[in-house]
């Protein structure tokens, strides 16, 4: 049987965007130099009346009224962020409230970059056992407020926003590959890594919330390696070849990881989604808002296959191969 099947997308960005040129003028760097390396040339930043819980509220709202449901048969939110708006209570609850659909199944998933794929797992996972009938899944992240904006290695690379899917649980009368649903999902992860990509604070450790730290020659060589892997892990599971696959939306990280794990799989660029040059790297946001962006510029299609990968700090990986 196929998995939970996606009945719309929705996404939300801050208001203000910084462009390159911008942080030219506080840290040592250059538009050019950004561009090169990185691929970004833009990313929206989070004012003071924009949280984490109201761009995901935003997203929600989006992806509800293009899926067409109203949010009181939403029984299920999972909420992907590494920047909550409270060390608690979960983020998810505040969208809960803001929706009005109390009293069902919310809580955060912290998995960074990563995610969006372990929440929509999760999801998924409890969907199909019978906990909900309906879910959201969001990724959002105000990265922003966790940034070092003298650290030019890592201040150019991070953006903010949200998105959402809606989904609904398995339908027991779909089966196979051309069935519209989840098809399948493989998560990893690797905790001798923590060292190459984490944030130095923390409530239990130094009460404070922190910066991001990143040694980016090594997170790069073990992203091209790693997601490759867990693409080849998940088409293996489930029958399909790399011809198959209509779509490739990864984690908007940096477009030179991006080519490189598409030449790495023989997958043609044309076929990869690319937002990261407008919203640099949104950490669990960055997957459903490419998704969402390539479903309403009319690329992705129902009947498409689209894989789904991510890989972030922890090290966490994971990739969801879906039937649209």
């Amino acid at each position: 049987m196929s998995g939970s099947r996606l009945l719309g997308t929705g996404s939300a960005l801050p208001r203000r965007i910084v462009t390159n040129a911008e942080l030219a003028e506080r840290v040592d760097t250059s538009d050019e130099w950004i561009t090169a390396r990185t691929g970004i040339r833009q990313r929206h930043i989070a004012q003071s009346d924009e949280t984490t819980s109201t761009l995901a509220i935003a997203a929600a709202r989006a992806a509800l009224e293009d899926a067409g449901v109203e949010a009181a048969s939403i029984g299920l939110i999972v909420l992907a962020t590494a920047t909550p708006d409270n060390t608690f209570p979960a983020t998810a609850t505040k969208v809960q409230a803001a929706l009005g659909c109390n009293g069902g199944i919310a809580f955060d998933v912290a998995a960074v970059c990563s995610g969006f794929l372990y929440a929509l797992s999760v999801a998924d996972s409890l969907l199909t056992t019978g906990m909900a009938k309906r879910a959201l899944v969001i990724g959002a992240e105000t990265f922003s407020r966790i940034l070092d904006w003298d650290d030019r290695t890592t201040c150019v690379l991070f953006g903010d926003g949200a998105g959402a899917v809606v989904l609904e649980a398995p339908d027991a009368t779909s089966a196979g590959k051309d069935a519209p649903g989840i098809l399948g999902t493989r998560l990893h992860a690797d905790g001798s890594c923590h060292d190459l990509l984490y944030v130095d604070g923390g409530p239990s450790s130094t009460q404070t919330v922190g910066h991001v730290r990143m040694r980016g020659q090594e997170v790069f060589r073990h992203a091209v390696v790693n997601l490759a892997d867990v693409l080849k892990e998940v088409l293996e599971d489930t029958g399909v070849s790399v011809d198959e696959i209509d779509w490739v939306v990864p984690h908007q990280a940096n477009a030179r990881i991006l080519s490189a794990t598409a030449r790495k799989l023989g997958i043609a660029p044309e076929k990869v989604i690319v937002t990261v040059d407008r919203h640099a790297n949104t950490s669990a946001a960055s997957v459903p808002l490419a998704l969402d962006v390539a479903r309403k510029d009319g690329r992705i299609k129902p009947g498409d296959l689209v894989m789904l990968e991510a890989m972030g700090g922890g090290f966490t990986w994971g990739a969801t191969l879906i039937r649209m």
